[in-house]
This record gives C-alpha cells, sequence and structure tokens, in this order.
C-alpha cells in the first residue's frame, strides 16, 4: 500500500472545503483518489448510489485547477480530468480563493 503524504492530503481536503464553500450544494461528487470525495454544486441532492454527475482527478490535476495554474477547458481537454453528468463543469468556481 503506498503511503499518502499528509501535505498534499491536507491541501486536497482544504481546497474542497473550499469548493463546497464556494457551489454549496450535492449534486456533483467530486472525487480526488485516494485522498477525498466531497458533494457540492447546487442542484438536487444526491443521495445514494452512483450519482449522476462526478469529477474525478488527480490530486496534482485538483491542485493546479485549485490555484488557478491550470485551466478547466485545459484539464478535461487533456484527459487529466474525467467529468459526467449535468452540472460538473466547475470552471464558474475555480480558480478557488483563499
Amino acid at each position: 500500500m503506498a503511503v499518502l503524504d499528509p501535505d498534499v492530503r491536507a491541501a486536497v481536503k482544504a481546497s474542497l472545503a473550499r469548493l463546497q464553500e464556494a457551489a454549496p450544494g450535492r449534486s456533483v461528487e467530486v472525487r480526488i483518489p485516494p485522498y477525498a470525495a466531497v458533494q457540492a454544486v447546487p442542484g438536487l441532492t444526491h443521495r445514494r448510489g452512483t450519482p449522476s454527475a462526478v469529477v474525478e482527478t488527480d490530486a496534482d490535476t485538483w491542485l493546479a485547477l485549485a490555484d488557478g495554474s491550470l485551466l478547466w477547458a485545459d484539464a478535461v481537454a487533456a484527459g487529466r480530468v474525467h467529468a459526467s453528468g449535468e452540472r460538473s463543469d466547475l470552471s464558474p468556481y475555480l480558480p478557488l480563493g483563499g
């Protein structure tokens, strides 16, 4: 089992918390494995099973999106972000302040 970098984990969790503040709701599940997953974005609330909208990426990509050093459209075009479902475009919320 790989050892997770505690600094990366802290940065991912803090940035996901900022996303939840910027886009309160539960219509999109944002997954940054193996560090964390949250639900955010206004709209229909996801309750159980596979959500209708999912965003998944690695920690390095997520942190680059969060700090603005990578644009959402560029990350999606490069296949670094997998986004499916309604409301899965997080570009209105990125980069994150804080």
